[in-house]
C-alpha cells in the first residue's frame, strides 16, 4: 500500500489526520505564498495547494497538500507578521461574517493530481479591544490565517459557522477523503486498526 505523506508543517493539520487514527508522514513545503495580481481567493488556494503537492511528490507515495486563506469583503487575510497586524485583522473581523477557504490537493502520480476547494462562512463575536488584546496577547494568533484559531482559545470568538468546521481548522476532512475516492483510495485504510 502506498504510504501518505502530508505536505504541510500545520501542527492543526496533522491533530486532524491523528484524530482520525491516520497514519502518515509530515513533509512540510516552503513556497512562495504571494497572491498573484488579480487572483481570485478559491484560486489561489487551490494553485498553492496543487504546487505544495507536487513539490513533494515521490514514487509510491500519496502527497497530501492543503492551504487555508481567510477572505473579509474580497481582501485575503493571510498569517500575521507582527501582533498589531493580528490586532487589526481581528478589529475587521469582530461582529462580520467572513470566509474561510481551503485549496486540497492529492498527488499520486506524475500528472495525477486531484485538487478541491472547501469555503465555510464564519460570523464573529463582536469584539472589544481589551478583549482582542487579551488574545494577541495569548499568542494563538501569531501562525493563523486571519489571526485566530478556531480550535483553540479563538473557539470564543466565533458566533457561528456555515459549513464544514475542519475546513476552518485548515483541512476539510470530508473533502481529503472525497479526493482520494476519486484517484482509487480510501482514507480509511491509512487508519490504524
Amino acid at each position: 500500500m502506498s504510504q501518505l505523506v502530508l505536505a504541510s508543517a500545520s501542527p492543526r493539520r496533522r491533530e486532524l489526520l491523528e484524530l482520525l487514527q491516520v497514519e502518515f508522514s509530515c513533509r512540510p513545503v516552503d513556497l512562495d505564498e504571494t497572491p498573484l495580481p488579480g487572483e481570485l481567493p478559491h484560486d489561489y488556494v487551490r494553485r498553492l495547494a496543487s504546487a505544495k503537492a507536487e513539490v513533494q511528490a515521490h514514487e509510491g507515495e500519496i502527497v497530501l497538500a492543503a492551504d487555508t486563506i481567510v477572505v473579509l469583503d474580497g481582501a485575503l487575510l493571510g498569517k500575521p507578521d507582527t501582533p498589531e497586524t493580528a490586532r487589526e485583522m481581528l478589529r475587521s473581523l469582530a461582529g462580520q461574517q467572513h470566509e474561510v477557504f481551503t485549496g486540497v490537493a492529492i498527488h499520486i502520480a506524475p500528472g495525477l493530481t486531484r485538487d478541491a476547494v472547501a469555503r465555510t462562512k464564519v460570523t464573529m463575536t463582536p469584539l472589544s479591544d481589551e478583549e482582542i488584546g487579551w488574545y494577541v496577547g495569548t499568542g494563538e494568533p501569531s501562525d493563523k490565517a486571519g489571526a485566530y484559531a478556531i480550535q483553540g482559545l479563538g473557539a470564543l470568538l466565533v458566533e457561528s459557522i456555515d459549513g464544514n468546521y475542519s475546513n476552518v481548522v485548515g483541512l476539510p476532512l470530508p473533502v481529503v477523503h472525497r479526493l482520494l475516492r476519486d484517484v482509487g483510495h480510501d482514507l480509511r485504510h491509512f487508519c490504524r486498526s
